[in-house]
């Protein structure tokens, strides 16, 4: 493990390459799991807030599904998720475009209509946060889905922390990830 401030980060999310290939994927991520994308307490205000505006661009499933689910489930395991379309299926705010998965609450942020980009366990997918009282934990999910984006990282040689630059700089701040970049630097 790597400290960074309160924060540990796995060797992996170092030393592992990583860098979304949706053309060979298709978003596959967002089709598939046990349960909907994590969301963290505080996103749920959030997604009750943006949802009549992210609403148009969901499709009918989608919305017949947050319509009677509500804008987040909790899961089998008592977290807070996203709901699901269907046990283990696409996530309520997948819409397809193209046979690639896009998110109907990036699609709204994209077009300005909102100023949440989506939940960031999406957006830091690969990584996972394990949540302790003192600290946070940064792991690199392994999931035979993503073997495209661990071929491309590794073409390109992109590490999966560097890959979630934005989306780490997002949660942690502009300060952490320099630390976290020195700190690699000096291994």
């Amino acid at each position: 493990m790597i400290e960074v401030g309160n924060i540990l980060v796995h060797e992996d999310v170092v030393k592992n390459n990583f860098v979304c290939n949706l053309n060979k994927c298709k978003g596959a991520c967002c089709l598939e799991g046990d349960s909907g994308a994590p969301l963290n307490a505080d996103e749920l205000d959030i997604l009750k807030e943006i949802y009549p505006k992210v609403k148009p661009y969901m499709n009918a499933k989608g919305i017949a599904t947050v319509e009677r689910e509500g804008t987040h489930v909790t899961d089998f395991e008592g977290d807070y998720t996203t709901p699901c379309v269907d046990i283990n299926k696409e996530c309520a705010y997948v819409v397809f475009e193209g046979g690639i998965t896009k998110c109907a609450i990036e699609k709204a942020y994209e077009h300005g209509d909102i100023s949440w980009k989506k939940p960031i366990s999406c957006h830091l997918y690969p990584i996972r946060i394990t949540k302790y009282p003192e600290f946070d934990v940064l792991n690199y999910d392994r999931w035979s889905i993503c073997s495209p984006a661990c071929s491309f990282g590794d073409e390109l040689k992109v590490p999966v922390y560097q890959f979630l630059k934005g989306p780490l700089i997002r949660k942690y701040g502009e300060a952490w990830y320099q630390e976290l970049e020195d700190t690699v630097a000096g291994i």
